[in-house]
This record gives C-alpha cells, structure tokens and sequence, in this order.
C-alpha cells in the first residue's frame, strides 16, 4: 500500500470545496447528520483539525504529550473546541476558503517534516504520514456528515480511502470496499458480519513498526 502523503490531504480538501461550493450561505445551520453539531460547525472544526495537524507536524520539536498551545474552546455548550472560529458573515466562500488555507498548511507541512519526526496525538504518537492520514479521515467522514445534512452526494475514490484506511485502521477488515469500511470504522455506518462502532471508535495513528 502506498503512503499517505500531502498530496492526499490536498486531494480530499479539494474534493470537498467543489462539492459543496454551490450551498447556499443560508443554508449550513442544519445538523450535520448524527453529529451533535450543524453543518457550518462541522465545517469549522474540520478547519480547525487541518490548522491543528500541521502545527503539531511542522513544529521543529514538537511536543510528544500535549497539543503546541494555541486556546481550544467551544463557542456553545455542547459545540466543538475549536481554536479557529470564522466570522459569522463569512458564508460559503468563506469556509471554503479557510478550508483550503488549512489544507495547504497541512499538506505543505508533512511533505516539509522529516519522516521521523514524532508528535503528540491522543490517539497514539504520530509521524508526518499519520497526520496526513488523519487529515484525509477527517475531510472524508466530515464530508459525509455535511452530505448527510445538506442532502448533497458524497463518494471520495476508492484508492484514497483504502489509503488512509490502511494507515490509521489496522483491524478494518480488508475484504469490503473501501468507502463503507472508513464510515463503518468511524462509527457511520455498518458492514456485514461486523458489530456497529459506537461514539469510542479510535484509529491507531502510531507509525507501524511503533504498534
């Protein structure tokens, strides 16, 4: 299987700013499928989870048990952490274009970082492949749950998905395709013969031969 690489996570940012490039400004208040969030707060927090990847990675000693510290805090009870917020006014262009800032900053900072640098996430202590990886997961499943809430189509390539399936999912069974496995594995959907993922779903964002 291929890396993860920048070029993936530029891949997915610009696969999701074309297809909801037409929503219209009024309309990312509805909820975000299941998520507890509307759309333009799914939105948002992606945003932020790009900003926050490529701070972590692009740091020349990054920490190995905490985030580099920015301010993390929700706007609402019940909203995410973000430390980036947009201006309300900022519509569609906007988000996009915020979403495609951050995409860069992420990108350009694994293919910047030396393999073997590590940083901290709660997930496991990562290299610049598994925040990339991470980045791919989060535009693909928060895509889905933008899908979810704005009725809009939503169908990331197959080598993409199984990309960042193999990297961050070690025990997603192989046999499925590569698309309902990543949405079975965090908690979107089901799959055959596999019990359903609840809200503990977690990857594995170590470097292999760190397992």
């Amino acid at each position: 299987m291929e890396p993860v690489t920048g070029d993936d996570v530029s891949l997915g940012v610009n696969l999701l700013r074309r297809a909801f490039a037409d929503v219209p400004d009024s309309a990312w208040r509805v909820p975000a499928g299941s998520l507890r969030w509307n759309c333009w707060e799914t939105l948002e927090h992606l945003v932020d989870d790009l900003f926050t990847y490529a701070i972590q990675v692009a740091a020349s000693n990054p920490p190995r048990d905490d985030l580099v510290p920015f301010d993390y805090h929700s706007a609402r009870d019940g909203g995410p952490a973000n430390s980036l917020f947009l201006q309300a006014n900022a519509g569609t262009a906007g988000l996009l274009q915020a979403l495609e800032v951050c995409g860069v900053f992420l990108a350009t900072s694994v293919r910047d970082a030396p393999p073997d640098r590590r940083a901290h996430h709660s997930f496991g202590l990562s290299d610049p492949e598994g925040f990339a990886a991470m980045g791919v997961v989060e535009t693909l499943v928060h895509g889905e749950d933008l899908a979810r809430g704005l009725q809009r189509p939503w169908e990331p390539p197959a080598d993409l998905c199984a990309r960042a399936l193999h990297r961050l999912f070690p025990d997603a069974p192989p046999e499925n395709e590569p698309w309902p496995t990543l949405l079975w594995a965090t908690g979107r959907g089901s799959l055959p013969g596999h019990p359903d993922r609840e809200d503990g779903w977690r990857w594995d964002a170590r470097p292999a031969d760190e397992r």
